[in-house]
């Protein structure tokens, strides 16, 4: 299972320098990969997590560090697509491919506040059925001579958008969310599946099969999709879990490095360690110095071996 590492984009560690300095030290510890995600949106009063409150654009943030870094991967887990045009992110994610060498992991959800969804102009109706033209659009101009798509919820007269990626026939697109439906359009049209902060880790297992059941249906080979798990860590203290035992990834680092080899047991691929939903490393309300010294310290207590 290849392990690898959310970058510094939410509070009080994400700044320039922390954002290049922790990117170098995980590709030089080893680790295969770094995770940005997006918020575009705190509704007043929501009492949102700190991890919430202060948070990098992800595409960019990834621009920068694919200056910043030769061989780690780039990933955001994940840009909800009913709030930008298949276009427009085409466009985005081709450079920041370029501009890594073939590196982009680009990971989709549907969106899921409503406020964020008024402010964008998006809409929450059939957003499945527009999932899959969205990766249709992405798909064609990424790989296609000449491009064109004429569909329910996008059209796209035919031309050329250079240039391509540099991964063929484009990055992969990975889907997030955490229901049946979601799981399902993953296995049957995504390149993997991604979990989000919420999701309950001991009962990855069951997921992962619907997964592997609807790639199956759709005619697709199962083993081929990648499984990435966002790893919400609290590294020195055990939480309480659903079940009321220990949640998975937290206490000590032999614990989380146990976790870590059974979810590969149980089918995960790929897992990154994301600091930011850490209240001591992503809350912008702790010191700078003292969220990155505690970052450092687990970067290195965890990296691969």
């Amino acid at each position: 299972m290849r392990i690898g590492f959310g970058a510094p984009v939410a509070g009080a560690w994400a700044t320039p320098g922390y954002l290049t300095a922790f990117a170098r030290l995980a590709e030089d510890a080893g680790y295969a990969s770094l995770w940005s995600f997006q918020r575009l949106l705190v509704p007043e009063g929501s009492g949102m997590e700190p991890t919430y409150q202060s948070v990098l654009d992800p595409m960019v943030a990834l621009g920068y560090l694919a200056a910043s870094t030769a061989r780690i991967r780039l990933g955001v887990a994940t840009i909800c697509l009913p709030f930008v045009s298949p276009v427009v992110l085409a466009k985005q994610a081709a450079t920041v491919d370029v501009l890594s060498g073939g590196r982009l992991d680009l990971g989709l959800g549907i969106g899921w506040m409503p406020e964020e969804f008024v402010a964008t102009g998006a809409s929450t109706a059939r957003r499945g059925a527009r999932a899959a033209e969205f990766l249709a659009v992405l798909r064609t101009l990424w790989a296609d001579e000449v491009s064109s798509y004429d569909g329910e919820f996008y059209t796209v007269p035919a031309g050329r958008q250079d240039p391509r990626p540099v991964q063929k026939p484009g990055p992969p697109v990975l889907l997030g969310g955490m229901s049946r439906p979601a799981m399902e359009r993953a296995g049957r049209i995504g390149d993997g599946w991604i979990t989000s902060s919420r999701a309950d880790l001991s009962q990855i297992s069951a997921g992962i099969a619907v997964i592997r059941e609807a790639a199956s249906a759709a005619g697709r080979d199962p083993s081929a999709l990648r499984i990435l798990c966002r790893g919400v860590v609290r590294a020195g203290e055990e939480e309480k879990g659903p079940d009321g035992g220990r949640r998975l990834l937290s206490g000590s680092f032999a614990q989380i490095r146990e976790d870590a080899a059974w979810l590969g047991e149980q089918g995960v691929t790929e897992l990154f360690y994301d600091l930011n939903w850490d209240p001591q490393v992503g809350s912008p309300l702790v010191p700078p110095q003292s969220a990155a010294a505690r970052a450092e310290e687990i970067l290195g207590g965890l990296a691969p071996r």
